[in-house]
């Protein structure tokens, strides 16, 4: 029997493109098990629910062989423990097509690893953009990240904490702004020169 498994990141997701990819497939809807969780997530009762229902000689469809894992050995783990169940994973949108119901078959072994190895770089390379993104334009003095709403009057507040020499711990606690936010949203406090030349980054230090 043919199962399928569907997973994306976050409830915002569509489902749609790997629901229909399986259905063509002939895979009943009963038999599609989906997450909404990330893949990083050990929760992901879709996932533990096909796995538990497969039996022996079943073959766990997969659109892409990345909505299994988020690592390499994350992948590669669950594709073992499948196979010594007797249960395969083909998957169907990669460029190297996979079908691991032949564990004696050398070629079908390497692909799993490449396409695994494949997924996770790509997340990797992903996630160093947006940091990169992030940091051009933090330094262009962008804000990034979602919009937070603050009170004008607790922020002028802090801000004149800040100013009479109160440490963000401190003035956390006696606005109740969050860290994360009064970073956001105060400029840096000038820093004290430790000579008498001009102050280079090395001489910066994070405020406590």
């Amino acid at each position: 029997m043919e199962l399928g498994y569907a997973r994306v990141s976050t409830v915002k997701q569509d489902l749609d493109r790997q629901i229909d990819a399986l259905r063509r497939e002939d895979i009943d809807a009963d038999r599609i098990y989906v997450d909404k969780k990330s893949g990083a997530t050990v929760d992901r009762p879709g996932l533990r629910a096909v796995m538990e229902y497969a039996r022996d000689g079943d073959v766990i469809v997969v659109h892409t062989l990345d909505r299994l894992g988020r690592t390499v050995r994350d992948t590669l783990n669950l594709i073992h423990e499948l196979s010594e169940r007797g249960i395969g994973i083909r998957n169907l949108a990669d460029p190297i097509r996979i079908d691991s119901t032949n564990p004696d078959d050398p070629m079908s072994q390497l692909a799993v690893v490449l396409l695994a190895l494949f997924g996770q770089m790509e997340r990797t390379y992903t996630l160093e953009r947006a940091a990169h993104a992030r940091a051009v334009a933090t330094a262009k003095g962008r804000r990034v990240g979602r919009p937070s709403v603050v009170d004008p009057d607790k922020l002028a507040y802090a801000m004149h904490l800040r100013d009479n020499g109160h440490t963000i711990a401190e003035i956390v606690t006696k606005t109740g702004i969050t860290r994360t936010t009064l970073y956001r949203h105060l400029p840096p406090r000038p820093v004290e020169p430790l000579t008498v030349g001009p102050v280079t980054a090395a001489e910066s230090t994070p405020e406590t």
